[in-house]
């Protein structure tokens, strides 16, 4: 029976056989027997990983170590509140954090700037203790592409790109049919990213986004 450590795009922690593209880490939030006991912890600096660097090897969900969490793609973990590590992808965290600052100058938090700021940002944008996964609503039209949002009338979220809707699931993205512009939709993607989207960062995109059904 698979683990539960794959993330959505609403940042729900499900068990699914499939590790997708990226791995990554939010701190401990497993027991001692290898069971999911909380979808996030004090940690504010929640990553996004290449699934494998410089040879290194883990046994996943190690007790007191922090919890292997894997995702389909870096534009769902983006939405999940996650970001690049600065270690095993630094011209990736090197990108996002440059288009973070640009995007986001209402922080002042300027350039060079530590990564626990933005991450402190992040944690605001991402996460309440009471209701979960923080979104927001504005028209689809507005925003750029590599963002994750949900409809009215699709029970699972969606990625938005090349001005085209393609229905998210744990192994892969479906075409859906023509957008409506100007529809509302709730946004899982932070706010503060939405803007590093709109300032250039380029999340990886799953493969199946070009032969989307």
């Amino acid at each position: 029976m698979p683990l539960q450590n794959r993330v959505t795009p609403a940042s729900e922690i499900i068990a699914v056989a499939d590790r997708g593209l990226f791995m990554g880490n939010r701190g401990c939030l497993h027991n001692d027997q290898k069971q999911l006991v909380r979808p996030v912890c004090s940690v504010k600096r929640w990553i996004i990983c290449q699934l494998q660097f410089r040879d290194r090897r883990r046994s996943l969900m190690t007790p007191n170590q922090y919890t292997e969490l894997f995702f389909l793609d870096e534009a769902t973990a983006l939405a999940a509140g996650h970001r690049p590590c600065a270690e095993c992808r630094r011209q990736a965290y090197n990108d996002f954090k440059k288009a973070w600052l640009t995007g986001n100058p209402q922080h002042q938090l300027g350039h060079p700037c530590s990564i626990d700021q933005i991450d402190a940002v992040l944690q605001q944008d991402r996460w309440d203790q009471e209701v979960g996964q923080k979104t927001f609503q504005t028209e689809l039209g507005s925003l750029p592409g590599g963002v994750i949002v949900s409809l009215p009338n699709e029970t699972a979220p969606c990625l938005w790109v090349d001005r085209s809707l393609l229905r998210w699931s744990a192994g892969r993205y479906d075409r859906l049919g023509p957008a409506t512009q100007d529809q509302q939709v709730k946004v899982h993607t932070p706010r503060s990213t939405v803007q590093a989207l709109r300032a250039g960062f380029k999340p990886i995109i799953h493969p199946s986004r070009h032969g989307s059904r």
